[in-house]
């Protein structure tokens, strides 16, 4: 576990850009009511007593599409005008934006373009493919996700949704704390996986505004610490492509717009690693009955391995995202 540099907290946290509000994350809200799932909150005395504290679990794998990336995708495409749905949307994603993308778009009568690594886990390309997107490929390793989207959105006249660097898909994204802990009430922390940032820059702005003083630790997989080398660095930074089972953290740099945000709002970022994340996913399997993908599964990771120190007395935990085949699931778990 490597925490990052303290983040500004108290009056400190004020000095916020100002592109998304807790008025946005609100009026996503009033967007997705009826479309997207309010999703449960799960309580278990055996991670209670696990974990030394009171745990909440947001359970995004849930969410419409599985994931909790169907909030933003919906709350972005929903205020397109008529003229561009007709002409349709593209995005470039690992996975669970691209379902996301895909059923929001054939929610509100448009089509998708998606631009999907090669490598994406097969269960994630068939669910994009089932709502009806087509699935563009590239190689993780040598491509550029993010020009190839642009040039397709350029060629084709499509709007361009990206999975986390755009203030609508924040605001959505945000409703899932803000959820959370209108259910709940007060949490002393609140952890979040950290992928582009987008789940962390939403929730970071509803939860703080809601529950001043409350903590907000972002979980990374080791291999994928984009977020905290840029907290240490106080800008963004690019690292190699991670290789980790976590495809959806699996960023290379945090996003512009995403890193504003969670620069002033994040108090730390903790790692976790390949194996604690087995063993979050196998602990959610056989004790608390829900299926998770290496990716939901790294916040409670960070939990279990005792990585969260000191430790609040109530604290919230998104479980992310539960997109695994059950032929992976066996392979990360065998």
């Amino acid at each position: 576990m490597t925490p990052s540099p303290s983040g500004p907290t108290g009056p400190g946290r004020t000095d916020v850009p100002d592109v998304v509000t807790l008025d946005d994350v609100r009026d996503a809200a009033r967007r997705l009511a009826g479309v997207a799932h309010r999703t449960p909150v799960l309580r278990s005395r055996t991670l209670d007593a696990l974990a030394g504290a009171e745990i909440h679990l947001k359970c995004e794998n849930f969410q419409r599409v599985g994931a909790f990336k169907f909030r933003g995708a919906y709350n972005a495409l929903s205020r397109l005008s008529a003229e561009q749905l007709a002409r349709g949307v593209a995005a470039y994603s690992s996975g669970n934006h691209a379902q996301a993308v895909a059923l929001a778009a054939r929610e509100l009568g448009s089509h998708a373009v998606i631009v999907m690594p090669e490598d994406t886990p097969k269960s994630k390309k068939d669910a994009t493919a089932g709502y009806g997107a087509e699935i563009v490929t590239y190689d993780r390793y040598t491509g550029d996700r993010v020009a190839i989207g642009r040039r397709l959105a350029e060629e084709r006249g499509l709007a361009l949704i990206p999975p986390y660097e755009h203030p609508h898909i924040i605001a959505g994204q945000g409703t899932a704390a803000l959820e959370l802990i209108e259910e709940t009430g007060p949490l002393d922390a609140l952890l979040t996986p950290v992928g582009g940032g987008g789940l962390m820059a939403g929730s970071a702005i509803a939860a703080t505004a809601l529950v001043p003083g409350i903590r907000m630790i972002g979980v990374e997989p080791e291999a994928g610490d984009d977020t905290l080398r840029s907290l240490a660095a106080g800008h963004p930074v690019t690292i190699p492509v991670p290789r980790t089972i976590a495809d959806g953290q699996a960023a290379e740099r945090p996003g512009e717009l995403t890193f504003s945000v969670n620069r002033r709002l994040l108090d730390s970022v903790v790692l976790v690693t390949d194996d604690e994340i087995r063993t979050a996913m196998k602990f959610a399997f056989e004790r608390l009955k829900i299926v998770t993908e290496p990716s939901g599964a790294s916040a409670l990771a960070a939990l279990l391995a005792g990585h969260i120190s000191p430790l609040p007395p109530r604290i919230g935990v998104i479980i992310s995202g539960g997109n695994v085949g059950v032929e992976r699931f066996l392979e990360l778990l065998g």
